[in-house]
């Protein structure tokens, strides 16, 4: 592996539509024939560890990595590891119990590949935006680690989304892709929708994003869509629809309003009778997408699931 390319160091963004387009090109290979490189990883090993928790990214990359035919290890660090310190020059006299150094150090000697979660706090934005945690195992661990969601990022998600919207845009030349904003019950992280942005407008796709007042998303990730604060404008022809809630960013980590009149349903989508709906999962069902979406014929969600597990093995087949 040539650790050398930022890609193989820590594939954790959008580099560029080519090789995004090349990873879809790949993810939809395996998808057509899942082993078709059984052999391709044999005697290699991925860790995955997981500061939180998670249902899809596990099960997902652990079935891309066997398609592969390398063996993925879980950890489930929150749990079954030892309390990390992550800060330089730390005097370990209180919880934590093993610095990042050596914990990094050690996994990456034993894997190949490394594959991290880890979420953000949402209270210490600059911490956060540094990507802290997920940096402090690419640092320390001397080899290739994936992001399966950062503070900032959640990548793997968003090259499934890619690859979802490829499938279901065959007759359509630039497609209006619209990722709005929906109420929840807590502050959720910025991650999602942040890789979605970035990585549909790296597709160069028409991204529009539309959000209460207050719910800006950081503009790193953002510049070149539109922004419109009217949801039903927003919503005027859309060929996809992306539903996600986040809490503020320059009110950072709180939650501006639960506007209940921003959860997506038929009624909203009057004017795009042809819009597909999407959704990362997991989703709170009639909070931010009414059952009748998620029931109905507008819905990829499980698409875009089943596509998690090749957006993750043309990841993998790529680092190896």
């Amino acid at each position: 592996m040539d650790s050398s390319s930022p890609l193989i160091q820590q594939f954790r963004k959008f580099e560029s539509k080519e090789i995004g387009q090349q990873l879809i090109d790949q993810a939809l290979l395996y998808k057509a024939d899942p082993r078709i490189h059984i052999h391709k990883g044999m005697g290699k090993r991925i860790g995955c560890i997981f500061l939180n928790p998670s249902l899809r990214t596990r099960v997902s990359t652990q079935l891309a990595a066997s398609n592969l035919g390398v063996e993925p290890i879980v950890l489930n660090m929150d749990k079954e590891g030892w309390a990390l310190e992550m800060k330089e020059g730390a005097v370990m006299n209180k919880g934590t119990v093993e610095h990042i150094k050596d914990a990094a150090g050690v996994l990456g000697t034993f894997f190949d590949i490394l594959a991290i979660r880890a979420f953000p706090s949402l209270t210490n934005k600059e911490e956060d935006m540094s990507d802290f945690v997920f940096s402090q195992f690419v640092k320390y661990s001397g080899v290739p680690v994936i992001s399966l969601e950062s503070a900032i990022r959640h990548p793997l998600q968003s090259l499934a989304d890619q690859i979802t919207i490829q499938e279901h845009s065959k007759e359509i030349k630039k497609p209006k892709v619209v990722l709005t904003w929906a109420p929840h019950i807590k502050a959720i992280p910025h991650a999602v929708a942040n890789s979605f942005a970035e990585w549909t407008l790296g597709m160069e796709h028409d991204l529009t994003i539309t959000h209460p007042q207050g719910y800006e998303l950081d503009e790193k990730f953002t510049t070149g869509a539109k922004i419109e604060y009217n949801q039903s404008k927003a919503l005027e022809d859309a060929d996809f629809v992306y539903v996600k809630n986040w809490s503020g960013f320059n009110d950072y980590g709180k939650i501006i309003t639960t506007d209940h009149s921003w959860m997506l349903t038929e009624k909203h989508l009057k004017n795009a009778p042809n819009a597909k709906v999407m959704h990362c999962l997991p989703v709170r069902r009639n909070v931010e997408l009414s059952d009748e979406i998620l029931d109905g014929p507008r819905s990829l969600v499980q698409k875009q699931a089943e596509n998690r597990i090749y957006a993750a093995q043309s990841v993998i087949s790529h680092l190896i």
